[in-house]
């Protein structure tokens, strides 16, 4: 297979994909985009790519005239830029239901699933295998679908927009507003019904240009577009631009204009059409130069790789000047500065750009994090450490320099790594000075949670939670393998002893949390139960349900980073699974947000769920995979605007934004094409897929996907004659990974036969006779073909 033909290919199909039958450059100031715009368009078709569409105006831009057209024969119809040039740009829109649709909870009592330890809507939605997307989008009613107040009597915005550069966001309500602009003003109907029934959605599928459409009858309707001026110099404030318009029969009857504030003339009066769409074409080259370098992907459906391109989108509005981090936006809780150093952020964001190959932003995370806000002794500025965090910093440190080679960056922060190490193992040499028979010994103490150290008795958190040791474990041993590709001429003898070191605590910390977790298990419920920490003899919700303060309090983020380390057995790690789903700690098969049962809702948990989420997939628990993505999808963001929230109920409220709950579909998305094995030379690709899309037809691929062997692309299609035909191209410099395991998730239905890799007759294996094993010795490239009937 030719490597250079491979990569067209992919190109191509990404190309077409977004409707375009070929590429071209847009302007000298307009870099050639990976992924072809994903959503915006560069090529040359001329007037027949916008027949039947409405001419909106022309404008000059340089030497170039651009004439602007949109399709307003369907609601959701695109805008068209054509240039003089021949060159084009594209916006597409999107459009989702922000009300609630079908049979609410599946037929159940919200007060059974609120009360119940057994995930009931899980257990509902996974009775034939796959889940059903849209049953999941039904189970229960969106984000923000109920009327009434947001959070803290704050009345409720739906998502946000900004630049990179400004420091701070702007909120957007439903009817389309913002804190300065309100179409309603000039447009009285939006209000009422009119917006609880809306359809909220994106320009250009990932760009933050929020659209909210609402319907007046079949043919007539309203609709609000909102977006950040990216040309504006203001530090804090974000310029918006605004369009509100009532379109009838495929006619806009009336259109207005606005910027930022009502006009107030004649010393401010509202912007021309020519204004806004220039502004636009601007707003929609600026994200696109922002989003080069994010991995190409291509899947049968679009809307999950604008969905991840606009998680990364949205960390870049969120952190003033792209880079300082920030929690939340817009209101004091999360975007206030006493959250600015909490780990979840920077491990959030490094693990996403890492895998979607933002090597750039990763880079900016990581210094910025070292540099300001872990000191000396690898102490946080955070009000209070994670202990299990301080791991996962370890791992994600060394996956950096795996993916980059960034020996510069490391070298300059040598010091704080190894501090940060320091911390982990210094509370380990503590627990090994306990009594042998203490259920804590050998594990690591710690607060699990940032939120111990605001109680009134803090130490009560201070605990040997499983997680701890866990993370510790996986940080330390990833780390050390780093330390000796650094030191790979053996000339420092100071690195080789600390990477020994680790190894020691890793290898140590590993063997007592299995035996720990072995020895606590409850065999005498079924299925067995196992707790967050050593010698508990109650249940968490049991635990919880005391007078008194409970270690158990936030088990939800204990299970989920224990199971994200990879470092249990597979048979304990599902033992956790199981544990989890039957005794209250998940919510339609994402990890739930564990409190005290109640009657009228059960809570998502957004942020930090995606480690249990991981497991599953490693497990080959691909069913619960899909429903953990869907289920994030589509309870736990507003609909369309996708807006994540930190924790979600299921019963049609409003949740505080935080931007590591946007960050979890990325790197789903991300690992049901490719995913590394822990420890082991080997690589996984096509685990994660939806038995439906692999017949589908249509192109499902990655380009250039980062591992620690180097890039890796892979695509899969069904082909004529019920042929699956996947394609390979490992690294073409160093070594690859030994292994590669290629899963064909065929509808049940279907059953595979011959295979094929490089015309070698191969077998399917694994646990549901799907996966093809092949070992890759000294080659780069592979064609697998499955026929199937």
């Amino acid at each position: 297979m030719d490597r250079r033909g491979f990569l067209k290919g992919m190109t191509i199909a990404t190309a077409g994909m977004n409707g375009l039958p070929g590429l071209a450059q847009l302007g000298d100031a307009e870099p050639a985009a990976r992924n072809g715009g994903a959503g915006s368009q560069r090529h040359a078709t001329g007037d027949r790519q916008v027949e039947g569409h409405t001419l909106l105006c022309s404008f000059e831009r340089g030497a170039e005239t651009w004439r602007v057209y949109e399709d307003l024969r369907v609601r959701d119809g695109a805008i068209t830029f054509l240039s003089s040039s021949g060159s084009s740009r594209v916006l597409t829109k999107s459009a989702e239901a922000a009300f609630a649709e079908g049979t609410p909870y599946l037929g159940l009592k919200m007060s059974d699933i609120g009360m119940a330890g057994p995930d009931l809507l899980a257990d509902e939605l996974l009775k034939h295998g796959d889940p059903d997307p849209e049953r999941v989008r039904t189970a229960a009613p969106p984000q923000g679908s109920v009327h009434g107040e947001g959070a803290f009597g704050r009345a409720r915005w739906d998502t946000f927009v900004g630049t990179r550069e400004c420091e701070d966001t702007m909120p957007v309500y439903p009817g389309g507003n913002t804190r300065t602009y309100h179409p309603v003003q000039s447009f009285p109907d939006l209000s009422g019904e009119l917006i609880a029934k809306r359809y909220e959605g994106l320009l250009g599928g990932w760009m933050p240009a929020a659209r909210t459409a609402m319907p007046v009858s079949e043919t007539a309707y309203y609709e609000t577009i909102v977006f950040g001026d990216v040309a504006a110099k203001d530090r804090f404030i974000v310029q918006t631009w605004h369009r509100t318009a009532h379109v009838e029969d495929g006619k806009m009857t009336k259109v207005e204009f606005g910027y930022s504030y009502p006009a107030y003339p004649p010393a401010r009066e509202d912007p021309a059409p020519d204004e806004f769409y220039r502004a636009l074409l601007e707003f929609s080259m600026y994200w696109d130069r922002q989003m080069h370098d994010a991995v190409p992907v291509l899947l049968p459906e679009k809307s999950w790789v604008d969905m991840s391109r606009y998680a990364f989108v949205k960390e870049q509005m969120v952190r003033p000047g792209g880079v300082y981090p920030k929690y939340g936006a817009v209101d004091r809780d999360y975007y206030g500065s006493e959250y600015d150093g909490f780990q979840d952020i920077f491990t959030s964001a490094l693990y996403t750009n890492l895998e979607w190959g933002r090597f750039e932003m990763a880079r900016d995370v990581l210094d910025n994090y070292y540099s300001d806000f872990v000191d000396a002794k690898g102490m946080v500025n955070m009000r209070g450490p994670e202990t299990g965090q301080y791991g996962l910093m370890l791992s994600l440190i060394a996956r950096y320099f795996n993916y980059t080679h960034d020996r510069e960056l490391f070298l300059k922060h040598q010091a704080k790594f190894e501090a940060t190490a320091a911390v982990l193992t210094t509370l380990h040499d503590e627990s090994l000075r306990l009594a042998p028979d203490d259920p804590g010994y050998g594990l690591i103490h710690g607060w699990n949670e940032s939120d111990s150290c605001l109680m009134r008795t803090p130490m009560t958190w201070w605990q040997p939670y499983f997680a701890n040791s866990a993370f510790a474990a996986r940080g330390l041993k990833d780390l050390a393998r780093t330390w000796r590709m650094l030191n790979r001429d053996k000339a420092n003898a100071g690195m080789e002893k600390q990477a020994g070191e680790w190894v020691r605590h890793s290898q140590r910390l590993s063997h007592t949390l299995v035996g720990s977790v072995q020895k606590n298990v409850r065999h005498d419920m079924t299925p067995p139960y196992i707790g967050p920490l050593p010698g508990a003899k109650l249940t968490f919700r049991e635990s919880m349900a005391e007078e008194h303060p409970s270690p158990q309090q936030w088990p939800h983020r204990a299970y989920a980073e224990l199971l994200q380390a990879d470092v249990l057995p597979p048979e304990l790690a599902g033992l956790v699974i199981n544990c989890m789903r039957a005794y209250g700690a998940t919510t339609m098969g994402v990890v739930a947000n564990v409190g005290r049962p109640n009657v009228h809702d059960r809570a998502i948990l957004g942020f930090i769920s995606y480690g249990y989420a991981q497991q599953l997939l490693r497990l080959d628990r691909v069913e619960e995979y899909l429903l953990f993505l869907y289920a994030h999808r589509y309870h736990d963001h507003t609909r369309g605007s996708w807006t994540a929230g930190e924790v979600s109920g299921i019963g049609g409220g409003t949740a505080l934004f935080c931007i590591p709950a946007q960050q979890t579909i990325p790197l789903l998305v991300r690992w049901m094409l490719v995913l590394e094995d822990s420890d082991e030379d080997r690589l996984y690709l096509g685990k994660g897929l939806p038995r439906e899309w692999l017949v589908s037809g249509q192109e499902i691929g990655i380009e250039e996907a980062p591992t620690r062997w180097g890039r890796v692309s892979f695509r899969m299609r069904a082909k004529d004659g019920n042929r699956i035909v996947a394609s390979v191209m490992l690294p073409e410099e160093g070594d690859g990974p030994r292994v590669l395991h290629i899963k064909f998730r065929l509808p049940q239905h279907n059953t595979l036969h011959t295979i094929t890799a490089n015309g070698k007759a191969m077998q399917a294996s694994g646990p549901q006779n799907d996966t093809i094993v092949i070992a890759t010795g000294d080659q780069k490239n592979f064609e697998v073909v499955a026929q199937y009937s």
